[in-house]
């Protein structure tokens, strides 16, 4: 039998730029008033390995992530640095594990139907200068692909997102513990899923 939509998780993590900015709040609103409901959160400060073994938990990110830049060098009229999607993710690697190290960061887990195109959608697009008017990169950060090349950098954009349900299953394990997750019920709950939308009379 199909586990109901309500069920699906997802990854957030607000990275340290968003930590740094006082933007957590704002942040865990957003995704509350959708309708999502909070399962797990915690602050850490992480090490490179679990970031590295975080961004390639996917065998083909390495690849995946080159030949994206690749393409994106291309599109910009601009030569990419390296022909090799190997050698290219190499870079953006290291740039992470700098960044996402470089101080405190927020892991939560949120729970809903279709949570993990909900929090995409919210988030906005990957560039903040490219996402629209809106959504939490949108809204909240300046930063572009161009800026962060020029100053050999990490793209700021102050979350992480899972982008698939597989994903997220993945990353939610590499980041808590089962009896991280948390199991209860919100009142609201019966307005977004009751079937019969039968439970608001007294």
């Amino acid at each position: 039998m199909k586990t109901h939509y309500k069920h699906e998780k997802t990854l957030v993590i607000v990275k340290p730029d968003g930590v740094q900015r006082s933007l957590v709040g704002e942040i865990v609103k957003r995704f509350e008033r959708s309708g999502l409901k909070l399962v797990a959160l915690k602050m850490l400060i992480s090490d490179p390995a679990h970031i590295e073994k975080h961004y390639t938990l996917d065998p083909n990110w390495r690849r995946v992530t080159g030949e994206k830049t690749i393409a994106h060098y291309r599109a910009k009229g601009m030569a990419p640095p390296s022909e090799d999607p190997l050698v290219i993710t190499d870079r953006v690697l290291k740039a992470l594990m700098k960044y996402m190290t470089s101080g405190p960061v927020v892991a939560m887990v949120w729970q809903g139907a279709h949570a993990v195109k909900i929090v995409r959608k919210l988030a906005g697009g990957t560039e903040p200068l490219s996402s629209d008017v809106g959504t939490i990169r949108g809204d909240y950060v300046i930063d572009s692909y161009e800026m962060s090349d020029t100053d050999g950098r990490s793209l700021r954009n102050l979350i992480h997102a899972s982008g698939s349900p597989e994903e997220a299953k993945a990353e939610i394990a590499h980041w808590f513990s089962s009896d991280e997750l948390h199991s209860y019920s919100l009142v609201q709950e019966q307005i977004l899923y009751d079937v019969n939308f039968d439970g608001t009379r007294e």
